[in-house]
């Protein structure tokens, strides 16, 4: 029985999952955005920004200076060493806790973004899906506060009456010029 399994499981085994996440996680820091299936993004969402939270949790840890050095607080090389061991990528570590983390020091969480592109790939009609790392100013949408109250009727009928009226004397120079030519 699956109960309490609250992870996509994506038709592979435990050990092919995260790997597949794992590469796919250092694709996203490294590019940016990537393209893949919709049902991986889903996936890929909640884990990449665990990580994420990792690298900016470690980068709010001032660093310490020994002897000139500069080394890292004990805690932040605790949260490195957890996210190595879920993204085992050298290159993509380095560069979500030297440089992209900083993009998200001012957000509360939301660090990326899933479109849906409404194509499906050709060889099993997998839907594909654009997943990408959000901008520190980007606001995003504006959440709608529910229905809103609609117009009296009357009121967009007075304005669309002159609208048909204007319409005709437009198309009127138009008919002219079609029949000089």
């Amino acid at each position: 029985m699956r109960h309490g399994k609250h992870h996509a499981s994506l038709g592979v085994t435990r050990e092919h999952r995260e790997a597949m996440l794992s590469n796919l996680g250092a694709s996203l820091i490294e590019h940016g955005r990537i393209q893949t299936t919709l049902a991986k993004a889903k996936a890929l969402r909640p884990w990449i920004e665990k990580i994420i939270t990792k690298a900016k949790n470690a980068g709010a840890i001032a660093k310490l200076e020994k002897n000139g050095k500069q080394v890292l607080a004990p805690r932040a090389l605790h949260l490195l060493r957890l996210a190595h061991a879920d993204l085992r990528n050298e290159d993509a570590i380095h560069k979500l806790f030297t440089e992209t983390y900083k993009e998200f020091a001012n957000r509360p969480g939301g660090y990326t973004r899933i479109y849906k592109l409404g194509a499906q790939r050709g060889s099993d009609a997998a839907e594909l899906a654009l997943i990408e790392l959000v901008k520190a100013d980007d606001p995003g949408y504006k959440k709608s506060k529910g229905r809103r109250a609609g117009k009296k009727a009357k009121a967009p009928k007075a304005e669309a009456a002159p609208a048909t009226e204007a319409a005709p004397a437009a198309e009127a120079p138009k008919a002219e010029g079609e029949a000089k030519a």
